[in-house]
């Protein structure tokens, strides 16, 4: 098979895995660098240049798109798409997993446990907001953070009333959380792939810190979930339409509660806490699930 994957960096762990792990089982991988590929749109026959020649055809792609360029990696995708290539996950799943609002309200309406959020635009709307959610201690978070930035969790309503106004005098958009005391800065990672959770890892904040991301010094370790956490887990991939998915979870006193859909999950983390070769799972599906034209939406939405 020939397998694209799109990434802005060749050498960054998860995608040198996917190469390996592709190559390791007899498949021909490129890596294609998303901001230099570039389309031919008004064609009968869609096609993809890059750095100056026309592609030749794939069989799948593998989008490991970076959120600061999700509408751009998203118009690449679709042109596979449009070409028959099979997509890892689709253009218009991974569109709605990056809009964490539009999400939440989709795992909201197919039934999945979710923190208490609210959503507001207007300044004088903001006492009500914060007692909506619960009163403070709470959450609130950039709708286009990434990796715990723009997450910022105040202990009490006058912080949560100032952080507010200063979001909103911004223009930013924001949302606001109930936060999850009996979590204990700690969230589960499961790494779903086609309906099924192949490892789960538990990330546990810092001291002093609430945020149980890696990249902000957060430290991983197995953990085994509960029947009710692989089902939320695989419910909540599905509900996006993404065939891989890193779903974040806590554990709450009324059940797990999903916190984020990644798209992109990062593999150095899980692979190396739980010794389990996820990037060549990843490849396996592509082999079991890779046919021309499988695309849902077929560049459409």
């Amino acid at each position: 098979m020939k397998i694209a994957v799109l990434s802005r960096n060749p050498n960054l762990y998860s995608t040198r895995r996917l190469v390996e792990a592709g190559r390791e089982r007899g498949h021909e991988v490129r890596v294609i660098d998303t901001l230099r590929a570039y389309m031919n749109i008004a064609s009968h026959k869609p096609s993809i240049h890059y750095k100056g020649e026309e592609l030749e055809p794939f069989d799948a792609v593998i989008p490991r798109i970076g959120a600061s360029i999700t509408f751009y990696g998203a118009a690449v995708l679709r042109q596979f798409e449009m070409m028959g290539v099979f997509p890892l996950n689709e253009s218009v799943a991974i569109s709605r997993s990056r809009d964490k609002l539009r999400s939440l309200q989709l795992l909201s309406r197919k039934g999945v446990g979710l923190p208490v959020t609210g959503f507001a635009h207007s300044p004088d709307d903001i006492p009500d907001l914060i007692s909506m959610v619960g009163g403070a201690p709470l959450v609130i978070k950039l709708l286009e953070g990434t990796q715990g930035i723009g997450v910022v969790m105040c202990e009490t309503e006058k912080a949560a009333e100032s952080v507010l106004e200063a979001f909103m005098g911004l223009k930013a958009n924001i949302m606001v959380q109930e936060y999850i005391r009996e979590a204990g800065g700690a969230d589960i990672r499961c790494l779903v792939v086609g309906e099924k959770v192949i490892a789960a890892m538990k990330r546990q904040a810092k001291p002093g810190e609430f945020r149980s991301n890696l990249h902000r010094g957060g430290s991983a370790s197995l953990i085994k979930i509960t029947p009710e956490e692989r089902m939320t887990a695989v419910r909540a991939a599905k509900v996006m339409g993404l065939n891989v998915a890193g779903v974040d979870i806590l554990r709450s006193n009324h059940g797990p509660v999903v916190m984020e859909v990644n798209s992109s999950p990062g593999l150095e983390g899980i692979e190396s806490t739980t010794g389990k070769d996820v990037a060549g799972l990843i490849i396996e599906y592509i082999e079991k699930n890779a046919r021309p034209n499988q695309t849902r939406t077929r560049g459409k939405g």
